[in-house]
Formats: C-alpha cells, structure tokens, sequence
C-alpha cells in the first residue's frame, strides 16, 4: 500500500426503515432465523411507479434462511430481480454457485462466449467459469483475456485488449461477454460489450465485496480518464448477476473491507435497519461468516435494485447510491489510481460528507459518531491522505459528473439515519470548511 490511512433546488430522499420492509423487523444479532425475503416499496422520494418495482424471489430451497447454521446454501440460490420491463435480469447469490452449470448456460444466446477476467482471478476462477459455462453444453466455445489487475489499468489501453481479442476470434453479434472479477473488470467489459457490434449480450460474475454488493448490478460501465474517475462509459444491462460466495474465500482482507464501504452507504441513505444490523454484525463480516455476508450481499442487492428499477439513468434518485464518491473519486484521482482502493477512498468520502452534513445542521453529532465508529471496525480508513491539498479536491471535483449548470451537486446526509439529499442547494461555506478540515491549504 502506497501510503498509510491518516487520521486527521433539492431532491429529498426519504426512506425510514419502517418504510423499506414494514412487513419484518431486521435482527441485531446474527443467530436467529430471518423470515422470507419480501418486496420493497415501489416508490421512493416522489418517484412512483405502478407497480411493485423490485421483485425478490426466493426459491423453496431459501425461504427461510438459518443464522445459527455455519453454513450459507450451497444449493438453490436466492434471487434478487432487477426490474426493468424486458430488460430486467435476475442477482443469484448463493455458494457454491459456479457449480451449477444451467444459471449460467441459460442465459447464453449464442455459441461464442469471450470471459474477460485479470492476472488475479484467472488462476483461480477462470477454468471452474469456462467448465460452467461448457459441462453438457458442446455446443459453445470459449475465449478468454487477461487483463492487468488494478484500477490504474481501467483505461482506453486496456480496454482495447478486449477489442483486439474479440475481433481476431470474430465473435458474432449473438456471442456473450462474461465479466469475471472486481469493479474494474466488470466496468471494462460491461463497456466493452457495450461498445462491440453496437452491443453484445454481457454477464457479470463479480468475485469482490465490491462488485458484489454494488458495480455489477445496475449497467453503469465504463473507463478512467487522467483527469477524472468514469467520465468515459455507458448504462449498459447484463444478461445476468451470478454472485458465488464461495468466491470471497481468496479475497485479501484489504479488498474485503473495500467492499464494505458500499454495503455501509446503504445503510445511511436508505436503510437504518440494515446499518443497526451492521453495527452489531461487522465482526461476523470480518470474520466472512458465509451466513452473514449472503444475508449483506443480499439486502444489499435489493436496495440497489429497486433504486435502479425506478432510476437507471441516475436523474435524481440513483445518484444517492454516490454518497462520499464525490470527495472519493477526487481522492482516486488525485493521489493516483490504484493507490487507494475504491472502497477504501469512498470510507473518507464518506466522512467527509457527513461531516459536512452536520455543518449545514442536517444531523446530530451522535450519528457523526456512529459513522466513525462502523468505519473504524470494518478497518476503513476516516480521512483522505495526507497529500490531498483544497485546491487538489476543488478541481478535481468540478468535472464530477453531478456537476450541472457549473455547480457541484452532492449526496448529504439530512435528517435522521437513512435519509439523505441530492442536492446542489447548499451553503457554500460548509464546504469550505470541510475540506479545510481534511487537507493542506
């Protein structure tokens, strides 16, 4: 690791817990038996819709999942349903799952099949992808490239090895890209799948926390440019989600509390029973409790899900996911790509955008705290490097996608835990503030 942690108008976005699952109570401990995965709400901060948007399903195999099992499923998945009329797309999660050949098989169209994968994950996944994607099944053939890993190699360069690899096997519009990694491979060959023949079907098998409970669902794509984060990319669906946890047994703990970044922002802006839980759970998450993690990875999932039924482009709602990414992109950025990991820069985003939240007067110390607190146990780091300078951050930040009209608009915090704003609409000395309280003049 490059350098070490240091210490150092708007759209309203209402969502109690009581709201998110009114039908059940979320537990604080771990051992106990949780009841079926329910619907959520279909509407969300004024954007409604005229029906359930988010369909969980389980099948008889999950209905009812056992805490006190040491074990998660190793059979029939729980699925999750991105809702998108006829391009929605089922999230398996479940262990054991690249195992089962047919979740895979069913949704290959044709016979080609390109699995763009990275030095790390390829010996220790890509044979066991490329048999689930053939046992029983002669009839398609695979192709593979192996790309440098690290988010430093996310970029035109890059991407252009999947291109090459593609053309010289000349894969037809009916072949399927399968991405098989993190974020970044998922990124790269979403966009790659895009971008091909106008767009190729494309299926995601994340193998990190990351991808897992947040890059893969949703059909943001896309590359890094040197001077801002994913400013080159598409919205682009995949066929499908295949999350095998069994996955996260070769994942180094840094990578592993990366993830945990996302799975806490979900918790802030939409889901305080989730963050109760999380407060009480994270050393199960630590520890990779296979229960534990299935269950986070699940709730996870269907947040992302019904925000991204309701709002694929990201107009309003789905920018909320982006809590703390403002001030984190700026830190990837600025301190240099694959320095910092992402989850590890959205942490201190994260913070800061709290901390802000509290010198508007939007929230209580005492959520300010508990922050710290669930940052500091899943072992994120609560402030950017040390080398971040005000001026580093403002410039950075002033291409951020959100910005409209010459003016940064940010993810806040307003209210009590699990609600939050999008919003342009905010004294300008707060921020000020903030970033001169988290970096050099």
């Amino acid at each position: 690791m490059a350098s070490s942690f240091c210490p150092k108008q708007a759209l309203s976005f209402t969502n109690s817990a009581h709201q998110l699952h009114q039908s059940r109570a979320i537990p604080r401990d771990i051992h106990v038996r949780f009841p079926a995965p329910g619907s959520l709400p279909s509407s969300r901060c004024g954007l409604k819709s005229n029906a359930t948007r988010l369909k969980v399903l389980a099948t008889s195999a999950t209905k009812v999942m056992d805490q006190s099992s040491s074990k998660a499923s190793s059979q029939a998945p729980t699925v999750v349903e991105v809702d998108l009329g006829n391009r929605s797309y089922p999230i398996y999660i479940g262990s054991g799952l690249l195992d089962q050949p047919d979740l895979l098989q069913r949704h290959i169209h044709g016979k080609r099949v390109l699995v763009v994968t990275n030095t790390t994950v390829a010996p220790l996944y890509l044979d066991k992808t490329i048999s689930a994607l053939t046992d029983g099944n002669p009839n398609v053939t695979v192709e593979s490239v192996i790309l440098p890993d690290g988010e430093q190699f996310k970029n035109m360069d890059t991407l252009m090895k999947v291109f090459d690899k593609a053309i010289e096997s000349r894969l037809d519009r009916r072949c399927t890209f399968v991405a098989l990694g993190g974020g970044v491979i998922g990124d790269m060959c979403g966009y790659a799948a895009a971008s091909y023949l106008r767009g190729v079907n494309f299926i995601q098998i994340p193998t990190t926390v990351m991808a897992q409970v947040d890059s893969s669902v949703g059909g943001k794509t896309g590359i890094n440019h040197p001077l801002g984060k994913n400013m080159i990319g598409a919205f682009y669906q995949p066929q499908c989600v295949l999350i095998d946890t069994d996955t996260l047994n070769t994942l180094p703990d840094r990578e592993l509390a990366s993830g945990l970044a996302e799975v806490i922002k979900y918790g802030l802006i939409r889901d305080a029973e989730f963050f109760e839980w999380q407060e009480h759970n994270m050393p199960l998450l630590l520890a990779r409790d296979p229960t534990a993690f299935t269950y986070a990875i699940k709730r996870s999932c269907e947040n992302k899900a019904d925000v991204v039924s309701q709002d694929e482009k990201e107009s309003g709602l789905r920018a909320t996911l982006n809590l703390g990414h403002t001030f984190g992109h700026a830190v990837e950025t600025g301190f240099g790509y694959g320095q910092w990991l992402h989850g590890e820069a959205v942490a201190a985003g994260t913070v800061m955008a709290v901390d802000m939240s509290r010198r508007l007067g939007w929230i209580d110390d005492s959520l300010v705290q508990r922050v710290h607190k669930i940052l500091q146990q899943a072992k994120l780091p609560t402030s950017p490097p040390e080398t971040m300078t005000v001026e580093m951050f403002k410039s950075i930040m002033a291409v951020d996608k959100k910005v409209a009209d010459g003016k940064l608009r940010l993810i806040l915090l307003k209210g009590p835990l699990g609600n939050c704003v999008f919003t342009g609409d905010y004294d300008q000395k707060a921020l000020e503030e903030t970033l001169r309280a988290f970096s050099k003049s």
